[in-house]
């Protein structure tokens, strides 16, 4: 039978917390691009979020930080890098005629980025942070775009 000591479910409710965070601000940021219907909504923020959480507390909780002081450094890069191509992928480039094109999503591939973030400062144990950064985006996201209409319109 599967023992657990104390520092066992310490480090458990840790993670969990961690991830937990990571999916609370995931779904604060993917709730606002699922309200406005857009291709990456809820769930793709929420697994954005979720997945940079965990690659994050891989070199956190298995001691690689000790024995390689970057490895902590290269995991983030690499997530960076990982969502860079899923936020490209939410880019259209739509044609409008054969001398114009319109670009779309880049709203959408920043939230993507901004998610990853988030979920890699709840991973790192930053829930402040993550918070923080998860509402920035949806004042960013909500509010700002009233002013952007209302500011077309003069």
């Amino acid at each position: 039978m599967l023992e657990f000591h104390s520092s066992s479910i310490q480090e458990l409710s840790v993670i969990s917390l961690r991830l937990v965070n990571a999916v609370v601000v995931g779904a604060v940021i993917g709730w606002e691009r699922e309200v406005k219907d857009k291709l990456a909504g809820l769930r793709t923020h929420m697994l954005v979020a979720l997945g940079a959480a965990i690659f994050v507390l891989v070199p956190i909780f298995t001691g690689d930080i000790s024995k390689s002081p970057d490895a902590l450094s290269r995991t983030i890069q690499g997530i960076a890098t990982g969502v860079s191509f899923l936020g490209a992928g939410e880019i259209l480039h739509i044609s409008q005629s054969q001398t114009k094109y319109r670009i779309r999503g880049l709203t959408s591939a920043a939230a993507i980025w901004i998610s990853a973030a988030s979920g890699l400062a709840a991973g790192c144990g930053l829930w402040h942070l993550s918070l923080i950064g998860a509402l920035l985006n949806l004042i960013i996201l909500r509010i700002l775009k009233i002013f952007e209409r209302y500011s077309r319109r003069e």
